[in-house]
């Protein structure tokens, strides 16, 4: 029989020992971030684990990981490799957490007060036990409670269960006792990334130089030194969880020149994988920007749009606008022969142009999707200055029933354009038309697009004007 002091003993001897890795072990790391505050890790490093039980303390891992994702792989020897248990200890060190965690527990107050017998202070040690932390801290002294803290606490140890970083704890079994390389995978938040492009316009607006850059973030309380970046554009569906803090990031100013390509891209299932050419580290707390392609000389079509309302076509109204917006777009082919043709991560384009001086200003952004490659990029930049529309409804004539239909009308309308610059301009009048519909009278060229979509051009001379009519039969 083992004698009784053995026996309390024996589940300490029992417990697994521990070995804690750092990014001291780190060999390979590889970080894959999605659109939606998501990135997959990969980390490689050289541990030493005994032969049979352990603990494994994975330091230094994301702290927004997903534990539920995290899979341990071993490298060198997985015959005899196996995992039980993980443990995810995100309770992190700080001097409250520690106070918290001595409740019920023996610290050491250590104060001062004057020396008796001359000038100075004398240092005084009392033991006391942390009754509470709610609001203040409560101390039970031999002979009183105090309720503030009378000098520096010094406490024996730090509690197993609080991390001066993050750590995923692993109880696993090996069948050797050797250096062996892990590799730990993971699904992390806090890591994010965006497309900003930077579009320079010719002055004679027919081409624009395009430079494209990724905008990463990274907030999960982690860095990732000498990462091997590759970044995954496209919607990739995830199952409904507690929603992460979104960050957003802030605007990117012009660069002076474009940059040469720095990422390679190809297709990954539905998606696009983008992969950097080079490792980088991405700091804790850190907006980084890199490269991911240009272009120069793309191929630019400049459009000037008047959008029309489809409530003009359901009665009687007259005047519809004293002064309406043209809109301002420009658009290109997503092709190689237009010098383009790499799959674009959605994101948002800034456009400048030089002025006379050769200064480049700001004329415009907007937002694309993700754009495949053959697809056309299509921006509007604001509304025209110097282009101006009054339209206006010259003629309402209700036709009453007609067979299946409970409404037949003919509507007849005008729009004028104005024209102040010193060149002509084409401006595009673009009609939303519900019912069954028939253009019967049109004095400009016109398309019908759609089923419920109609389309005039009409050249606007420089500084004059030019007047639109057209007469529609609706039915509905």
């Amino acid at each position: 029989m083992l004698p009784t002091l053995l026996l309390a003993a024996l589940p300490s001897l029992l417990v697994a020992q521990e070995i804690t890795t750092t990014l001291k072990d780190q060999k390979a790391l590889a970080v894959t971030i999605y659109n939606d505050n998501l990135a997959l890790v990969k980390d490689q490093r050289d541990v030493r684990l005994p032969k049979g039980e352990a603990r494994l303390a994975f330091q230094e891992v994301s702290a927004q990981i997903r534990p539920e994702t995290a899979l341990l792989r071993n490298l060198t020897a997985p015959l005899g490799f196996w995992v039980a248990e993980q443990n995810f200890d995100f309770d992190l060190l700080t001097p409250q957490k520690l106070l918290e965690k001595y409740v019920g527990e023996k610290v050491v107050v250590v104060g001062s007060m004057p020396k008796a017998d001359g000038p100075g202070t004398k240092e005084i040690r009392e033991e006391a036990i942390v009754l509470a932390t709610n609001n203040g801290t409560v101390l039970q002294f031999a002979d009183r409670i105090e309720t503030s803290i009378p000098g520096r606490i010094v406490y024996p140890r730090v509690p197993g269960n609080l991390r001066a970083r993050p750590t995923l704890v692993i109880s696993l079994n090996s069948a050797a006792d050797k250096a062996q390389q892990l590799e730990l995978s993971y699904l992390t938040g806090g890591l994010s990334w965006r497309a900003d492009y930077v579009a320079n316009l010719s002055s004679d607006e027919k081409t624009l130089d395009l430079s494209g850059w990724v905008t990463l973030t990274n907030q999960s309380g982690a860095a990732y030194p000498n990462a091997t970046l590759q970044l995954v554009a496209g919607d990739v569906n995830r199952a409904k969880q507690r929603s992460d803090k979104a960050y957003a990031v802030g605007a990117m100013m012009e660069r002076a020149a474009a940059p040469a390509p720095k990422m390679a891209e190809e297709s990954l299932f539905e998606y696009h994988l983008y992969t950097l050419d080079r490792p980088t580290t991405l700091a804790v707390n850190q907006t980084k920007q890199v490269a991911l392609l240009s272009a120069s000389g793309v191929p630019v079509r400049k459009e000037y749009l008047l959008q029309g309302q489809n409530y003009y076509y359901s009665g009687s109204y007259g005047d519809l606008g004293e002064k309406q917006k043209v809109g301002v777009f420009v658009e290109f082919d997503n092709k190689p022969e237009s010098r383009m043709g790499m799959p674009l991560p959605k994101g948002t384009v800034r456009v400048y142009k030089r002025d006379s001086e050769g200064r480049a200003q700001f004329v415009g952004e907007d937002a694309i999707d993700h754009t495949p490659k053959h697809e056309l990029v299509r921006l509007k930049l604001g509304d025209a200055f110097d282009v101006t529309a009054r339209r206006k409804q010259t003629d309402y004539k209700s036709l009453g029933k007609q067979g299946a239909w409970r409404n037949v009308s003919e509507l007849a309308f005008e729009v004028e354009l104005k024209n102040a610059k010193k060149e002509p301009v084409t401006v595009s009048v673009l009609e939303p038309i519900y019912g069954d519909w028939e253009m019967i009278q049109k004095s400009h060229p016109f398309t019908k697009e759609a089923a419920g979509v109609g389309r005039f051009r009409v050249e606007v001379p420089a500084e004059g004007s030019a007047t639109l009519t057209y007469r529609v039969r609706v039915k509905w």
